[in-house]
């Protein structure tokens, strides 16, 4: 603990100067009373309430208020349709995942939720079953195949699947130049709830570091890299949408995501299978060694929790 800490940890404020401070609290508090939605005005009640809390817990100093509001200006400005600088604060914060879990309350045997991460692109190519949703992404290939049930044991036929991931070097198409699409499609499971689609074996990869959250991040002595992971977003008619991933057995960083994201139940083998291993579909992958995986997925009602 620096001396600045422990000054502020064991200064005594005075009744007065406290008197002060909670006044100013329930000030801001009633400012909201005429707050039309009684959903907004509790929202801004509370956030007033905490935000007031962590300033007067820390004893912010002006000159630590202004480097705040630089550093959320500096998150606006690097911002743009192919980079949201705020998920990733919000990512490394945990508070994603805080988000997710309430939002996603456990139902019986429901497959658990993570992050969504800040490169998901709506209209993906659709791909038909067996389909490769890699395209021009590098990357050693992997025969990704499951099925999706709903908490009944009944099998899910058309559910939407949703699949993005990054490739080898940890990049996603919407990082490079260009308009190009690799490393993400859709396709729709089959007449029994089944899917199998063709990716790349997931790669540890670091988060975008090169701007303030990156900067956050370095100031606190952590790691951006992300445990390596496939993405799902898998959807149907009333049953909750599910926005999960898999992570790779095995891997470095499972225990020190830098977005909290992983869970157990989400971990799954990518056995790797020899050069010239017939692959499921009958694709000829040459010299190449491949990797597969299984992940069942069940969905939980729309209404559950």
């Amino acid at each position: 603990m620096t001396s600045t800490e422990e000054v502020n940890q064991h200064r005594e404020i005075d009744a007065e100067q406290r008197a002060r401070e909670e006044a100013l609290i329930e000030t801001v508090r009633a400012s909201f009373d005429g707050t039309h939605d009684a959903r907004v005005e509790q929202i801004l009640k509370s956030l007033t309430t905490h935000l007031h809390a962590f300033v007067r817990d820390v004893r912010l100093t002006e000159e630590e208020w202004k480097a705040g509001i630089d550093f959320l200006t500096a998150t606006g400005h690097i911002t743009d349709d192919r980079r949201q600088e705020f998920i990733l604060l919000s990512d490394v914060l945990g508070a994603s995942m805080q988000v997710i879990a309430i939002n996603n309350e456990a139902y019986a045997d429901a497959t658990e939720a993570t992050v969504f991460g800040p490169f998901f692109v709506e209209g993906s190519p659709e791909i038909d079953q067996g389909g490769d949703i890699a395209g021009p992404a590098a990357g050693q290939p992997s025969w990704v195949e499951g099925s999706v049930r709903d908490t009944e044991g009944n099998p899910v036929v058309g559910a939407k699947i949703e699949a993005w991931e990054a490739d080898e070097d940890g990049f996603y198409d919407v990082q490079y130049d260009g308009d190009r699409t690799a490393g993400r499609a859709h396709l729709y499971t089959d007449e029994n709830g089944n899917f199998r689609f063709w990716a790349v074996t997931p790669t540890p990869y670091p988060i975008p570091h090169d701007g303030p959250v990156g900067s956050l991040l370095a100031a606190a002595n952590r790691s951006p890299m992300r445990a390596a992971h496939l993405h799902f977003m898998v959807s149907a008619p009333e049953l909750r949408t599910l926005v999960t991933h898999i992570f790779v057995r095995g891997d470095d960083y499972l225990e020190r995501d830098s977005v909290f994201g992983v869970k157990e139940s989400l971990i799954v083998d990518f056995d790797e299978q020899p050069a010239g291993t017939p692959t499921p579909d009958g694709r000829d992958l040459g010299d190449k060694t491949w990797t597969r995986a299984r992940f069942d997925i069940v969905l939980a009602p729309a209404d559950a929790g």
